[in-house]
């Protein structure tokens, strides 16, 4: 199933099924039995119908959502070889060390409130009927680097303007990882038919804007007082990429 495609249901079964495995990022299949409003040999058939249509992946009695948002890409850099693919539920605990450790240093106000929605939901992807996010990851061997994310409202008006953030741990940093993680996502976001990514920023946060400024994003409006950091109220940068 792809990320824009708006999940549509055959039968209340089905639905119960994907929605609490999108809300839980994972669920067991003897979970799933028990939620299910129906018997076992009609469960199987819903399940087997979720999976055949692309929205559910199972392993080993694990059942995830079975989102196509790419491919594994290996890139060599000065930090080593880093792995970019698309983030999983595995991800979870390293993607909110990696956002804290940004977060720890620099003011980047959206990338906190994406670390506690994570924690909140407990799920790294989401994928429903008002709100669809996705991240891809920056891996050296089992460890999650760095990421960037994609949040892809469902609503008809905006469906076409995705808000993305992007940030590397600071001992990786300089190594073309961050370039490389906002190109993945700028490059998936344009093959999906977005029009135009955003991302927000305090205009304290010097380093963020200069990195975006060099990728060719612009300055859309500034929003005066908008954050209170501190003892002082610092005005909200809003910047753009348009394909």
């Amino acid at each position: 199933m792809r990320a824009t495609e708006r999940p549509t249901f055959e039968s209340e079964a089905s639905k119960v099924i994907y929605e609490y495995v999108e809300r839980h990022g994972t669920a067991k299949r003897n979970v799933l039995l028990d939620v299910a409003p129906v018997p076992s040999d009609e469960f199987r058939t819903e399940l087997d119908r979720l999976k055949s249509r692309g929205y559910l992946e199972e392993d080993g009695g694990t059942l995830q959502l079975a989102l196509d948002v790419g491919t594994i890409e290996e890139h060599d850099t000065d930090a080593g070889i880093v792995t970019i693919r698309p983030g999983r539920q595995r991800d979870f605990e390293g993607l909110i060390d990696a956002i804290r450790d940004v977060t720890s240093e620099e003011t980047y106000v959206v990338a906190e409130t994406i670390a506690e929605q994570l924690l909140y939901d407990e799920a790294v992807t989401r994928h429903n009927r008002v709100e669809s996010r996705v991240f891809f990851v920056a891996t050296l061997g089992e460890e999650v680097v760095g990421w960037t994310h994609l949040d892809l409202p469902q609503v008809s008006r905006i469906r076409e303007t995705a808000q993305q953030t992007v940030g590397v741990k600071e001992d990786y940093r300089g190594a073309g990882i961050g370039s490389l993680l906002l190109r993945r996502g700028l490059d998936w976001a344009e093959a999906n038919g977005f029009r135009k990514v955003y991302n927000s920023v305090p205009m304290t946060n010097d380093r963020a804007l200069e990195f975006l400024g060099d990728h060719d994003w612009e300055t859309e409006a500034i929003r005066r007082d908008h954050y209170t950091i501190g003892d002082e109220h610092v005005d909200e940068v809003m910047m753009a990429y348009r394909f």
